[in-house]
């Protein structure tokens, strides 16, 4: 990696920079709250690295709860990333290894960077790739060490700021659901969920649900799969 991979990759994550210093401060101010200083912020946003799962780490860390649950909770909510890395296998074939930090540092918008950018003229790609990677993991210790910072020196009131995450995602939710061919996982997941809630209550409502949302899905995979295709072959007719 050089100084030239660095300025060619900053400009295309500036809009990651912007979100993440958000998220990352709202990460931080919580964190402070709960009694953890900035040497947690910076550990957590250093070694997890997973916007959702540390904002789940704050509240299983104020309960005290067992390492089982904390380490079967964060699988669940990641599980996604399995998908992005069987999608990136050949896009980090050859970095050494860099490949296992490309790994650690798939998130969301890392990859739909890495899905669609390309290296300019001059760049090695995979010094593209990893300098794209490296600075958006940047942003997000940056953000949540400057929140823990300001919750310390100015004692902010961190009512709602946890909805930043829920913010966060409904924003991407709402591009997904225009962009999607079908919208039955949504809908279904949207069931899924309210089931769950009304059956087990707020507390226990995640693990059922997930449960019923992959094993559907599962059932549901060819279907789905078709989907897209039809909306392709629409688009041409019309």
């Amino acid at each position: 990696m050089s100084r030239k991979s660095l300025a060619a990759a900053f400009p295309v994550t500036v809009p990651v920079l912007m979100g993440y210093l958000a998220i990352g401060m709202a990460f931080g101010l919580m964190l402070q709250s709960a009694g953890y200083g900035v040497a947690w912020a910076f550990l957590m946003s250093l070694t997890i690295y997973a916007g959702s799962g540390q904002y789940l780490g704050v509240s299983l860390l104020a309960s005290g709860a067992p390492l089982t649950q904390v380490a079967f909770l964060t699988l669940m909510i990641n599980f996604r990333h399995l998908v992005y890395g069987l999608s990136m296998l050949e896009k980090f074939r050859g970095m050494g290894p860099r490949k296992l930090y490309m790994i650690f540092s798939l998130t969301d918008e890392t990859y739909a960077l890495l899905s669609s950018a390309q290296a300019p003229a001059g760049v090695r790609e995979h010094d593209f790739y990893f300098s794209v990677a490296l600075l958006n993991h940047s942003y997000w210790i940056a953000g949540s060490v400057i929140g823990s910072l300001a919750g310390a020196a100015l004692g902010f009131d961190t009512t709602g700021v946890d909805f930043a995450m829920t913010a966060l995602f409904l924003v991407i939710a709402v591009g997904q659901w225009r962009a999607a061919g079908s919208h039955l996982p949504a809908l279904l997941g949207g069931a899924a969920t309210l089931v769950s809630l009304l059956l087990v209550g707020a507390e226990d409502m995640l693990l059922p649900a997930l449960g019923v949302i992959v094993f559907a899905l599962a059932l549901l995979r060819s279907r789905l799969e078709a989907c897209p295709r039809q909306s392709r072959k629409q688009e041409v007719h019309s």
